[in-house]
């Protein structure tokens, strides 16, 4: 298998996990994505992904283009330990759950909006964080709520291990919290309590992942005034650390 993703990249990152949490090896091909002229804006990107977005799983003559949809192939393909849950009422509460995230906070927030709000309606880096927070806001809200009132709910969103629920929800809670946008996640606490318990997973306590060499976080139109970056033990959940921009093997071990 192979994953072409960002690093900073919380679709790209919900895949890592999916990998992680099932031991499942790949091959590493990070894909620049930046405020203008990345990878993602050349037209040989474009022939590969008409989309021209990450992540994109490449397994043999197989290639499977956004992350619910990756995350579900890797289910079928690797059964153990399921990321769905039994029974088709949980299985629809968990896809509510990733469904939320990608749809109603992730996509509002994601590169190509904030490129949209800058050049056409002249957004700066204020507003632009205004924005992002604005609709974590609005999501997180009824996540919590979601979680709040599931009986179903253990350590993890559903039940006591994790599933697509956390795979999407873990990476909008660190997207959140960082410096730009300033998110406190103790205002919602059973969210709180989800990030804990998956902090607490020793599979997923890998070495941190480092920024390639000559890849920065597209935090807006400050070009080449990168936002202050808190070290979080959230990021052993990014499972892939990169040297350089050459594919590499991602082995469980490496994780």
């Amino acid at each position: 298998m192979r994953l072409h993703h960002f690093h900073s990249s919380s679709t790209s990152f919900r895949v890592r996990i999916g990998l992680n949490l099932k031991g499942v090896a790949y091959e590493s091909a990070p894909v620049k994505l930046d405020w203008k002229d990345g990878d993602h804006d050349k037209p040989a990107y474009r022939e590969f992904n008409p989309q021209g977005n990450v992540p994109v799983l490449v397994d043999g003559d197989t290639k499977v283009f956004q992350s619910i949809a990756i995350l579900e192939y890797l289910d079928e393909k690797h059964p153990t330990p399921p990321l769905l849950p039994q029974g088709a009422a949980g299985r629809a509460w968990v896809r509510a759950i990733a469904l939320n995230v990608s749809c109603e906070i992730q996509a509002p927030n994601n590169l190509r909006v904030q490129r949209q709000l800058a050049q056409a309606f002249g957004a700066d880096q204020a507003a632009l964080s205004r924005w992002q927070l604005h609709w974590i806001q609005v999501g997180f809200d009824a996540v919590e709520a979601q979680l709040a009132a599931s009986p179903a709910r253990g350590k993890f969103c559903y039940g006591d291990a994790p599933t697509i629920a956390d795979c999407c929800l873990i990476p909008q809670i660190y997207n959140a919290r960082r410096p730009v946008v300033g998110a406190d996640i103790s205002a919602w606490p059973n969210i709180q309590l989800v990030w804990d318990a998956c902090l607490a997973l020793p599979g997923l306590r890998a070495r941190a992942a480092h920024k390639p060499a000559g890849l920065r976080e597209p935090d807006g139109p400050l070009i080449g005034r990168r936002q202050p970056q808190p070290r979080r033990r959230a990021d052993v959940f990014c499972a892939a650390s990169h040297s350089s921009r050459r594919p590499r093997r991602v082995t469980q071990r490496s994780m």
